[in-house]
């Protein structure tokens, strides 16, 4: 098994990409308030500052801010992507290994993320954006 290493910071700026597990589909464009209700649903309960979002059909970008002393942007995500799988009526295609896992077939098992390292940093990702 892979040994995914990540690097957390206290009060860290990420730029983040999740992307669908199908690239084909238009959920996250097609359902965005449900993406609205659930990113408010995290924000709620672990506050953190999003410079700026690019959301696209298939995948979406952020720019976060953790709060000070705060470094779980995996709880954060994770909670993010589960409040959308289980707003979306079922029916997608699921492969034996997700139905083992209970898992939905919606996202990506893994989200891509880069740690903000200073202000040029920034305006790159920001630019991106």
């Amino acid at each position: 098994m892979p040994n995914y290493r990540r690097y957390y910071a206290e009060g860290g700026t990420y730029f983040f990409t999740v992307n669908l597990h199908d690239r084909r589909q238009d959920l996250l464009t097609r359902h965005i308030d449900t993406l609205r209700a659930a990113y408010a649903y995290v924000q709620e309960r672990h506050p953190f500052k999003t410079w700026a979002m690019a959301v696209l059909p298939d995948h979406f970008h952020c720019l976060w801010q953790l709060p000070p002393e705060d470094r779980d942007f995996t709880t954060r995500m994770r909670l993010l992507k589960a409040f959308f799988s289980r707003s979306l009526p079922r029916g997608e295609a699921i492969t034996e290994t997700r139905k083992k896992r209970g898992e939905r077939g919606i996202w990506q098992r893994r989200f891509w993320e880069h740690l903000i390292r200073d202000d040029e940093d920034f305006e790159a990702h920001l630019g991106y954006i």
